[in-house]
């Protein structure tokens, strides 16, 4: 599929123990199906062919040669099937059986892969029948071909980068050094796992961390498929457990032994763009064989959900207290390290300065500091309304802090006179120079009281270069700059809604609800000049296009792809076509901002500071990124 992602499915099928036939036409029938939503990567549960639950009629041969010849019968019904397909049967070499898996491609099997790791404890006998796998990798003869048999086996598609698979088998998973661990090294972005779980109360969940865990570790594709449905309870119940996990993201869970199947589309380029970006991960050259085989592109349409907000994903007040305190652990060493014991914030009464005067006030509790040396300034202009002048206010008082008002006008209006600009020319001039007479007052006050002024612009202001350089770009010790707009809006929400105090509560809401304007223009006091997202568009376009782009290096057009299943019923394609364009122009442009930003606390996954995550030089050319983007437009 196009832009690397691949569709997959783990199906758990309904089975008769050792009634071979039988699970060779329910499994034909569940590949017939996957076939028909375009699955091209198919995983069955362990020992699927036979049933897991055969005890020791596994060691018939009846049972072994039946398997082997039903097996063929699936080859045969699959050749037409551009699909690659994990299925679990016993397999008998020179006198000694296996727990394997066979891997099939366009009716030819690739490969056979044996289970390393044999459970001897409670209920589990696999060590009674089944030989433990040897990893150097042999050839058997099956079907008048010779096929690879052996552990350390990575199947590679030629056609379709970053798509490398490796299996590991039921408890292989859970030993002390799992056979994936080497696969990774080796290059496999897809862990396949079938398997055999016991339903038990309350470990389902466990082994879902687990996995998840694993999957994370690795940061690889894990797809897991368990027996269900079929097998012999005699003992125990079997899970029916379907499991997808793409590096820490569950995609598909399920053990709802009436779902037999799960279906998900996994995204390939992130596996490889997380692996890239770390060089913890390191690639080993062991003697492994590749088996090489080609799927066909297939153009689909996206069958996955696509998070809108990506960067927390949790609406747990939790998450948002934690991201508070890590602005305020680096506000608090910052004041340590420079002997001050006050600050002084612009609060304006928009989210920016609110999250900032809550992480000054954190700090001051952590240092049990007196709350009257937070100053607080507001500095009515000509574009203040009074919603945002008395909500600023508001706050001052019910936080117990320090606040002063400076009007602007007549100083703004004294310096257009100096440099002769025109009062009734609202241009990039009449904005800006608000913005430095602001900061002016703040630095000098600061000086006067030896205060420190906290800076309040987001993430999301400096990747679009929303602020005024030497104006509200400026500050000595920046507090939001890891923030993007969006996790603030929500983070302000989670704590309006855990806080006690009704009447911060309210003004918490108030301030999330009024529309992002820096007010620079002239307003009556009641309506906004203008606002903030009518110029360079919204917030929740912009924070996910940062996310996709310069944490996993994505390319336009996959994010623009992403973006239109992601916010299909908030913008049309065009509208995010424009914003994305505006976004890509404005963050090559405005790179300069952000070399010279203040010190500022990494508190999400991602800084744009030149001493974090973000080494760019500011004359960099967005000629590729800008030819992608008019390639896109010329197709709407």
């Amino acid at each position: 599929m196009r832009d690397s992602f691949l569709r997959v499915a783990a199906v758990s099928p309904r089975l008769k123990v050792a009634d071979t036939v039988y699970n060779r036409e329910e499994i034909l029938k569940q590949i017939d199906n996957a076939s028909k939503l375009g699955v091209k990567l198919l995983v069955f549960p362990e020992l699927c062919l036979t049933g897991v639950s055969c005890g020791d009629i596994f060691l018939q041969k009846t049972l072994i040669q039946n398997a082997k010849e039903e097996l063929i019968h699936i080859l045969e019904e699959t050749k037409s099937l551009d699909m690659l397909i994990f299925i679990g049967l016993p397999w008998e070499y020179k006198s000694k059986l296996y727990n394997c898996v066979a891997v099939i491609h366009r009716g030819s099997l690739l490969g056979l892969t044996p289970k390393k790791h044999l459970p001897c404890y409670s209920n589990h006998s696999n060590q009674r029948y089944f030989q433990e796998a040897f990893e150097n990798v042999l050839e058997v003869d099956f079907n008048e071909v010779r096929v690879p048999f052996g552990t350390d086996i990575i199947y590679n598609c030629k056609s379709m980068e970053n798509l490398s698979v490796a299996v590991e088998i039921g408890d292989d998973a859970f030993a002390p050094i799992t056979p994936s661990m080497k696969h990774m090294l080796n290059g496999a972005g897809i862990i396949v796992n079938p398997t055999a779980l016991e339903r038990l109360a309350g470990e389902g969940r466990k082994r879902k961390e687990y996995i998840k865990a694993l999957a994370t570790r690795l940061h690889t594709v894990y797809i897991s498929a368990s027996a269900g449905a079929g097998e012999s309870t005699q003992d125990v119940v079997y899970s029916s457990a379907k499991l997808i996990v793409e590096d820490q993201t569950v995609l598909e869970d399920s053990c709802d032994p009436e779902t037999e199947v799960v279906c998900t589309d996994v995204d390939l380029e992130l596996i490889s763009a997380v692996r890239r970006k770390l060089n913890t991960y390191k690639l080993r050259e062991d003697n492994y064989k590749v088996v090489d085989f080609e799927l066909e592109c297939t153009e689909l349409e996206l069958n996955r959900y696509i998070e809108k907000f990506p960067w927390i994903r949790s609406e747990s007040i939790e998450e948002y207290e934690e991201l508070l305190l890590i602005q305020a652990l680096g506000l608090k060493k910052r004041m340590e390290h420079t002997g001050l014991k006050a600050v002084l914030i612009g609060l304006s009464g928009g989210l920016d300065s609110t999250l900032a005067l809550l992480v000054a006030v954190k700090t001051f509790e952590l240092m049990k500091l007196n709350k009257n040396n937070i100053y607080t300034i507001t500095m009515p202009g000509f574009g203040t309304t009074g919603r945002t002048y008395h909500n600023a206010c508001k706050l001052a008082k019910v936080l117990g802090v320090s606040l002063e008002e400076i009007n602007i006008s007549a100083a703004v209006r004294q310096h257009f006179n100096d440099i002769g600009q025109d009062m009734s020319m609202h241009d990039v001039t009449y904005e800006n120079a608000q913005a430095r007479e602001r900061t002016q007052i703040l630095m000098d006050i600061a000086n006067m009281r030896a205060a420190l002024v906290v800076g309040t612009g987001d993430l999301s202001e400096l990747a679009l270069g929303w602020a005024t350089y030497n104006g509200d770009h400026m500050s000595m010790y920046s507090v939001n700059a890891s923030v993007p707009k969006t996790v603030m809006r929500r983070m302000l929400n989670a704590l309006a809604k855990g806080s006690e105090n009704n009447e911060l509560k309210h003004i918490l809401k108030d301030v999330v609800d009024t529309p992002v304007s820096p007010e620079l223009l002239p307003s009556d006091g009641s309506k906004q000049g203008h606002k903030t997202e009518d110029i360079v568009g919204p917030y929740e376009l912009h924070d996910f296009f940062i996310y996709y782009s310069l944490i996993y290096g994505f390319t336009a057009s996959k994010i623009y792809r992403m973006a239109c299943r992601a916010f299909v019923n908030e913008f049309t394609r065009p509208e995010i076509y424009k914003w994305l364009y505006t976004f890509y122009k404005r963050f090559f442009s405005q790179q300069f901002k952000r070399s010279c930003m203040p010190d500022s606390p990494k508190a999400t996954v991602l800084s744009l500071s030149g001493r974090a995550d973000l080494a760019m030089p500011s004359d960099i050319s967005a000629k590729l990124w800008m030819k992608e983007l008019e390639q896109i437009g010329e197709n709407l």
